[in-house]
């Protein structure tokens, strides 16, 4: 899952924690880079819970839960519109470069030479 902001794409995580964010905009689960997490006031873009106010939520199985303080609620997504508002940054490309991410990893995994 990309970046909401920027569409950035995670690689492969180091040891420990990852520093990419998760929140809920829209009643989708979305993830934030950290370099918008840098320049951007990136929770203000996000869904809060209504129980204590926090960013800190999760969206799962059709639920949003606050990891704060455990409200959850039923993910309303069938609203007209909601798609674009998960998606409020620049968009990548139709597949993201994912096709020629995919090519060159399984080069590298089974050890062809370059992808033409």
């Amino acid at each position: 899952m990309p970046c909401f902001r920027c569409g950035a794409r995670q690689t492969d995580p180091v040891r420990g924690a990852s520093p990419w964010k998760r929140g809920v905009r829209a009643d989708h689960q979305v993830l934030i880079c950290p370099r918008c997490q840098a320049v951007h006031d990136w929770a203000d873009a996000l869904d809060y819970c209504s129980e204590c106010g926090s960013a800190a939520l999760v969206c799962r199985l059709g639920e949003v839960e606050c990891r704060d303080c455990g409200h959850t609620r039923d993910a309303v997504r069938d609203e007209p519109g909601t798609a674009d508002l998960v998606h409020s940054g620049a968009q990548p490309p139709a597949d993201g470069g994912l096709s020629e991410e995919v090519a060159a990893a399984l080069s590298r995994v089974l050890k062809r030479g370059p992808v033409a």
